[in-house]
């Protein structure tokens, strides 16, 4: 399976790029978390004599024990079919510390903030590091997982870069744009180099348990039968009701709190008198006033008040130290503030100092949230990502 497999990552490798490979004596750490993904990436190193399975516990509370014990007793099926040993590792203190409590923190302060990035930088590609370098001391080894996202050697310059995935529509190097650029020389991603159909077409030829597992969606500590993300916010975050209102400062209702609501989000649950035409139609939230708390709304799904055309970030987290983002050729740069997002085309970036830039589109873009990161790419290449601190 692994010679196939490479054989297909070779036809797909872009133009000046090669994919590391590792040796027969090199130890293989597999994050495995139960789904289809990290199942047929295991496959492809299970004829390695030092390959191991690695499944985290991040978060354990009573309404998810359920489904950690179905997860976890899934990858110990898929480690006895490909003849992986599994080692159960516990970080839940990590994610509580740096993903949980910060999202928690941010939402509280009506911020809209991205829980699996932060998961990524500290735990996934963060403690989980760090456990393996303690418990494997003095070991060459390499770290994989299931991500649809390609780490590359660029045969120009001979720095390790993180990429796009092959597979454009599951593409997550989005959620890998603020992981510890020390890591990328350890790392590997062979699904990245697949398309989601053919992950499935293989797991279901080796006959993989996981093969026709529906993909995981959500947060881990949100469990489906707990109904939605909101009820599940309203356990940790105090109910703090405020005014709803139009630009003309007519107040139409109340809401429960910041938190519960998303910029460019379509207002639900009230009605405005759809016989005057001033008021007339769908109205979403344009802006979410933190210091009055106050939640203003604009009429139509595309009014201009739902439209910015500059970005300031701050927290720069770049995937290479060496490259001033400022001095790469505007027409080659994109963002992204939205993962699977079709790239956004700029004008001009002003570096201004200590992780802070700003960004100005080339066109305005709708719906862009406090709190979300912007993620930088050069081409297909990703160069890091920043939070979201205000927008004009």
């Amino acid at each position: 399976m692994y010679q196939r497999a490479l054989s297909t990552i070779k036809g797909r490798i872009p133009s000046g790029y090669k994919q590391l490979q590792p040796s027969k004596k090199d130890l293989i750490i597999v994050a495995m978390s139960s789904g289809v993904d990290s199942s047929v990436a295991a496959s492809f190193y299970k004829d390695f004599p030092n390959v191991q399975g690695i499944f985290m516990q991040n978060w354990n509370q009573l309404d998810s024990n359920r489904c950690l014990e179905k997860d976890f007793n899934d990858v110990l099926k898929i480690g006895e079919q490909l003849k992986i040993p599994i080692d159960l590792c516990n970080f839940e203190k990590d994610y509580w510390l740096n993903v949980f409590e910060p999202m928690i923190n941010s939402y509280s302060q009506g911020i809209t903030p991205n829980p699996d990035i932060n998961c990524n930088r500290f735990v996934k590609f963060g403690r989980l590091i760090n456990y393996i370098e303690k418990k494997y001391q003095n070991k060459d080894y390499w770290l994989v997982t299931g991500h649809y996202s390609r780490v590359l050697e660029n045969l120009r310059t001979g720095k390790m870069e993180l990429l796009k995935g092959y597979y454009k529509q599951k593409d997550q190097s989005y959620y890998l744009s603020q992981i510890n650029n020390k890591v990328l020389n350890k790392l590997l991603l062979p699904i990245g180099h697949f398309t989601k159909p053919e992950i499935r077409d293989i797991a279901s030829e080796l006959d993989l348990y996981t093969a026709k597992k529906p993909d995981s969606t959500g947060l881990c500590f949100v469990n489906p039968s707990q109904g939605k993300f909101n009820d599940f916010l309203r356990q940790f975050i105090e109910e703090k009701p405020g005014s709803i209102k139009t630009k003309d400062g007519k107040v139409w209702g109340k809401h429960e709190g910041l938190w519960s609501y998303t910029r460019g989000q379509k207002l639900r649950g009230i009605s405005l008198p759809q016989g005057d035409i001033n008021y007339r139609g769908s109205w979403y939230i344009s802006e979410k006033n933190i210091l009055k708390n106050e939640i203003i709304i604009v009429q139509g799904v595309n009014n201009e008040e739902l439209f910015d055309q500059q970005v300031y970030i701050e927290g720069f987290v770049p995937l290479d130290e060496g490259i001033d983002i400022g001095n790469v050729p505007i027409d080659e740069l994109r963002v992204q503030y939205r993962s699977l997002q079709k790239s956004v085309k700029l004008s001009e970036v002003i570096n201004l100092g200590s992780g802070k830039f700003l960004f100005k589109f080339k066109d305005p873009r709708r719906a862009v949230a406090v709190g979300q990161y912007l993620c930088v790419y050069h081409f297909d290449r990703c160069l890091g990502s920043g939070i979201i601190h205000a927008t004009e």
